[in-house]
């Protein structure tokens, strides 16, 4: 249970890995590996996270290992930061569990051609327009209100469509993980209330963790990938992070009870119920991709939107074109998100299926899927942090494809839970806080802004710091927040 201390076997097995062998339980079919260092692996023992990790470890077709990241704390049956990998040709799951209620939670990042300068005496201007055109908040409604066979389409061609509809660009497709579409979605899969849930959403940006920053280079760490990336010391650039907001958690609510079915039927014996599951290759495994796959389509196509939004505002503000500012997307990557791909495990390539939840693909450079202008150098990895210190951009390395799937941690973690966040702090003493920094926040909701305080997650830092010694990924750059607003 969360906020319970883990007392089961924590090996350290390297620098920045620890192992939870399969004999802790019985039915583990594989070893537990968390990634951390002796500073995070504390927080991560106290929040009982590794036990889920271990309960993971458990499902049929699993393959290497039950994989968390330095960012991992307590989720719906597995952990936030949780990485697995089943083999469908061995019986392999899905389960709903291992990609969360908002599904394809996810961040993109924009560059510009605007620099501090340009933006510091601008600022208030900037985040007044951003927070006026951009919708947030609880339940608040999208820019755009989508008819059923809209819906459909929005399900099938994700942010494509979008993108057909006039609001972006067709590169913005190239840096968009899998296009900012997958294959297979099926939106009969898809329930009504989901439909009716989704319908107005699209182009908002809801609550909780979600915002849109804009940030400041600060630091760069390589040279050529920040070229490629283009980004330069004290370049501006904008981060959007958010879902499938209501339409997501609908699929993920109707598919939990439709698994519960499936775990007893296909006569599963697991640790946790959350745990509920069915054979990817069964009839309720392949309803539920085929409505994950649409409401991943649905997030990037909420991202397309509010990325137009903010191209918007700024154009506004610095009366000129998108285009001439240069505000051109990075790139765009899953947080929560189930994906059929290729991996060599024990030395032959297998198709499996790979679970992502609160974790980021990290493909290094060469790979096919990686955008060929990033092929050379590597996939763009955006690393969140909280909104009172900074975020990174990584590339993904060969060791991630060998040890983690191609996997990397997400953000910086929680540290306390909301309802622990808020108690400690009051919305008004966070924003006096961030102002005192030179950062300006701007929210729907005092309480909403209380529970995202900086103390309320890790440090970002030392949980990059893990997956880059650890060989994972390598810092290209740091962004500081200069202005954020949250729902």
């Amino acid at each position: 249970m969360p906020g319970e201390a883990y007392t089961g076997p924590l090996e350290k097995v390297g620098d920045f890995k620890y192992r939870i062998p399969k004999s802790y339980k019985p039915g583990m079919r594989v070893d537990g590996i968390i990634y951390a260092d002796e500073v995070l692996i504390e927080p991560i023992r106290h929040d009982n996270a590794p036990e889920q990790v271990a309960n993971v470890a458990h499902l049929p077709g699993i393959q290497k290992a039950s994989l968390a990241m330095p960012d991992i704390h307590w989720g719906y049956g597995f952990p936030i930061g949780g990485v697995a990998a089943m083999d469908p040709a061995e019986g392999g799951v899905i389960s709903p569990g291992g990609v969360g209620y908002d599904i394809n939670c996810g961040v993109r990042a924009l560059r510009s051609d605007l620099t501090l300068d340009d933006v510091q005496p601008r600022l208030e201007q900037l985040m007044t327009e951003i927070f006026a055109r951009a919708p947030c908040g609880v339940g608040e409604g999208g820019t755009v209100t989508f008819g059923p066979s809209e819906m459909r389409r929005v399900c099938l061609d994700g942010a494509r469509y979008i993108v057909h509809r006039g609001h972006g660009w067709d590169e913005d497709l190239e840096r968009t993980e899998a296009g900012g579409r997958l294959e297979g979605a099926d939106p009969d899969a898809v329930s009504k209330r989901a439909y009716d849930r989704g319908k107005n959403q699209v182009g908002s940006l809801g609550a909780g963790n979600h915002f849109i920053e804009v940030q400041a280079v600060d630091e760069i760490f390589d040279e050529r990938a920040a070229e490629a990336f283009g980004v330069a010391k004290g370049s501006i650039t904008f981060m959007i992070h958010c879902g499938s907001r209501g339409f997501g958690h609908q699929v993920c609510d109707d598919f939990i009870k439709t698994m519960r079915g499936a775990a007893r039927k296909y006569g599963f014996d697991l640790p946790d119920q959350q745990l509920c599951c069915a054979p990817v290759e069964s009839e309720e495994g392949q309803q539920y991709l085929g409505a994950m796959r649409c409401a991943a389509n649905y997030a990037w196509a909420n991202r397309q939107m509010l990325m137009t939004l903010v191209r918007q505002a700024v154009s506004n503000v610095f009366g000129k074109p998108a285009e001439r500012l240069g505000l051109r997307l990075i790139y765009d990557v899953a947080h929560n998100i189930a994906k059929m791909e290729t991996h060599v495990v024990d030395g032959r390539e297998r198709l499996l299926c790979v679970h992502r939840k609160g974790a980021t693909r990290a493909f290094p450079a060469g790979h096919a899927e990686v955008p060929p202008v990033y092929r050379d150098v590597g996939q763009p990895v955006i690393i969140p942090g909280d909104m009172g210190r900074y975020s990174f951009l990584l590339v993904g390395l060969p060791a991630a494809m060998e040890e983690t799937f191609g996997s990397v941690c997400h953000g910086a973690g929680r540290a306390l839970s909301r309802t622990e966040a808020s108690r400690r702090m009051r919305g008004e003493q966070v924003r006096r806080d961030l102002a005192a920094k030179g950062i300006l926040a701007l929210a729907r909701s005092w309480k909403g802004l209380a529970e995202e305080y900086s103390g309320a997650y890790k440090d970002v830092a030392e949980v990059v710091a893990v997956v880059e010694r650890a060989g994972l990924a390598r810092r290209v750059c740091r962004l500081r927040p200069l202005g954020v607003v949250k729902g």
